[in-house]
């Protein structure tokens, strides 16, 4: 389940994807497979080339990538999280979501 984010936000973070931008949307989750993750961070984008190079890029592994068309994306998670989102320049959401 996804919390902390607008339906705004989240059409932004669609139409990025769908244009084939590396696009982030980070919001509140819960899952009992990872006990303690509070936040999530999808990476997004329809070029899954793109996508699965950007991965690649960022140490990640590219098997991750959830194939969820029109909206691929790699689930962001954990440490990882912090270091990426602040690599990107996007400090207003490692602050907006305390990472």
């Amino acid at each position: 389940m996804a919390f902390g984010v607008t339906r705004q936000e989240l059409a932004a973070w669609k139409a990025a994807v769908q244009r084939g931008e590396i696009a982030f949307l980070t919001h509140y989750w819960l899952d009992h497979r990872f006990p303690g993750i509070t936040t999530v961070t999808k990476v997004g984008c329809s070029d899954v080339k793109r996508l699965a190079l950007w991965c690649t890029e960022h140490q990640l592994p590219a098997e991750y990538i959830h194939h969820r068309p029109p909206y691929p994306h790699f689930d962001l998670i954990g440490p990882r999280q912090r270091e990426i989102l602040m690599e990107e320049g996007l400090m207003d959401q490692v602050m907006r979501f305390r990472l």
